[in-house]
């Protein structure tokens, strides 16, 4: 049984399956909870709908988060339907094409301004004040997605950098009205991922290319750690590699630890140290908590 068994979540904002809304459902699906799905529109639901089907989701509905009345009406339908709530999670974000291309100064209106900050920001709080009250003596949560644009200036990024940012303040207002009666509010932020929305940032696979590229975090590590040898961070870096593709990653689990090549590290460890407390693998580690679902692709690790 996972540890969401019996709770009940709200997913606001799947648009593919390769959403990061869609990741997280899966998750929430696969620790017990049972999950409800929004839709945008027709087109969207053309999308939602197959795939909140596919984790047993009975609960589908159409949410345009700027329309009081849609989110009135999604709300009336989960109390009715399932008389609580434990999560919500908020993927929504938005702006005008136009306003994520040239400079920000240039591509900045008032409308898409206004647009941004409202699809992205404050449907947060509209979502928040609907939410809340199905919330009461659960310990609810409320989830949401940011960026690094909220804090640097990311090119291409232009107004929504500035949504992001107002999210983020969301996060921290809410959760200071929320805390008080149990429910936590989160804004959690991923490094770039192909989705859907990522596909509308200018210059987004050059980002791709750069954080698959170690050299520039070596780099920043090294410039900001006196100390630190080149050389021997890029050795670390060979090791953290070999990791990540060796046949336990690769084959059984994410963060697998073999008791066999445990006992061998230890033993060679003890070679040199002298080590007096006898050691036993089965009661040093376990690898029951791992997910044996999630593995590592080998190919995706530059070389």
């Amino acid at each position: 049984m996972g540890f969401l068994a019996g709770k009940r979540a709200f997913i606001v904002g799947v648009a593919t399956d390769r959403s990061i809304a869609w990741g997280i459902a899966q998750a929430m699906h696969r620790e017990g909870a049972e999950l409800a799905f929004s839709y945008v529109n027709d087109k969207m639901k053309e999308r939602v709908v197959p795939l909140a089907h596919s984790l047993g989701a009975r609960l589908t509905m159409p949410l345009d988060v700027t329309d009081d009345a849609q989110s009135d009406a999604a709300f009336a339908l989960l109390k009715s339907e399932w008389g609580h709530l434990d999560v919500v999670v908020h993927a929504v974000a938005f702006a005008p094409r136009e306003a994520l291309t040239g400079t920000f100064l240039e591509a900045t209106s008032r409308e898409g301004f206004r647009i941004a900050h409202d699809v992205s920001s404050y449907s947060l709080t509209a979502l928040a004040q609907r939410a809340h009250p199905l919330m009461a003596g659960r310990n609810g949560s409320l989830l949401t997605l940011t960026y690094l644009g909220a804090v640097r200036s990311i090119p291409g990024y232009n107004v929504m950098g500035l949504a992001k940012a107002s999210l983020e303040a969301n996060v921290r207002f809410l959760a200071a009205d929320l805390g008080p009666k149990g429910i936590r509010v989160n804004g959690i932020s991923a490094g770039p991922i192909k989705t859907l929305a990522a596909a509308g940032i200018p210059g987004f696979r050059k980002m791709l290319a750069r954080v698959a590229d170690v050299a520039p975090c070596l780099k920043a590590l090294l410039d900001q750690v006196s100390g630190l040898d080149k050389e021997n961070q890029e050795r670390q870096w060979e090791r953290i590699k070999f990791l990540m593709t060796d046949e336990f990653t690769t084959t059984k689990a994410l963060g697998w630890i073999d008791g066999e090549r445990m006992k061998k590290d230890y033993d060679l460890v003890q070679t040199y140290l002298g080590m007096e407390k006898p050691f036993d693998v089965q009661t040093a580690f376990t690898t029951k908590m791992l997910d044996t679902s999630i593995k590592m692709d080998a190919s995706k690790v530059k070389k």
